[in-house]
Order: structure tokens, then C-alpha cells, then sequence
């Protein structure tokens, strides 16, 4: 069964480099993690108008590997708010360099606090 795509254009977009390998020669599973935390971070950033931080992250699973080469895209999405927190989805695909064919790779969903300027939790959206 083929992938179904997500709509929109991707948050982020890079390209995976031997720096970014494990030792068996794949892209390390952390790297992808922290390029959907960044994408995850800037949709709350956004939503939230100002600071935030990574609390959670629920369901990460690999499908398939990374290889090096392959452009990565980041698809997040809010799924809900709360008074302080943001849950964003976000899902991993790959595409190798000299193909069309995109597959995804992982998907997770981040939860976000929106801080104050003392790092404390502040509501998402200024109610005042």
C-alpha cells in the first residue's frame, strides 16, 4: 500500500549527509528526531508567539531507513492546543536524490509548553 502524502508544503526540507550516519552507514535515528523537534519547535514558536519547549514525544516508530543523500521532509501539524501546551504531529519522508517517489519514514507528535521570560509555562494564547 503506497503512502498518502501529507498536504501542504513541508515545515522543513534538508538533505541528510554522511555526518549524520550511524555505524551501520544509515542516517541516526536522533538526527531525524532533532530535524522533526526543529519543525515541531517552529510550528509552536508560531502558534504560540514566542518561546517554547519540547515536553513529550509520543509514538515514534522507524519504518524505513535514511539513507545518505535523500532530501528529508518535515510535515507538522497542530493537533490540539491546551491552555499552555501545543501537541503537534509531525511525520519524516524521504525521497532519494534521482526519484519522485517519497516515502515516509516516521511520525511522531511533540508536545509543547509556551514559556515566559522566566521559563515558566504561560498560556498559548494571551487571553488579555
Amino acid at each position: 500500500m503506497p503512502d498518502t502524502q501529507p498536504q501542504g508544503l513541508p515545515t522543513i526540507r534538508t538533505i541528510a549527509m554522511p555526518a549524520d550516519t550511524n555505524p551501520a552507514g544509515d542516517i541516526f535515528g536522533g538526527w531525524l528526531m532533532s530535524q522533526m523537534d526543529l519543525a515541531a519547535g517552529s510550528v509552536a514558536a508560531l502558534t504560540a508567539r514566542g518561546r517554547s519547549a519540547t515536553i513529550a514525544v509520543e509514538g515514534m516508530k522507524f519504518h524505513r531507513p535514511v539513507k545518505v543523500g535523500d532530501e528529508v521532509s518535515l510535515y507538522a501539524e497542530i493537533v490540539s492546543i491546551g491552555r499552555t501546551s501545543m501537541r503537534i504531529n509531525v511525520e519524516a519522508w524521504r525521497r532519494q536524490r534521482d526519484s519522485e517517489t517519497t516515502q515516509k519514514v516516521t511520525e511522531a507528535t511533540f508536545t509543547f509548553v509556551a514559556l515566559d521570560d522566566e521559563g515558566g509555562a504561560r498560556p498559548v494564547i494571551d487571553q488579555g
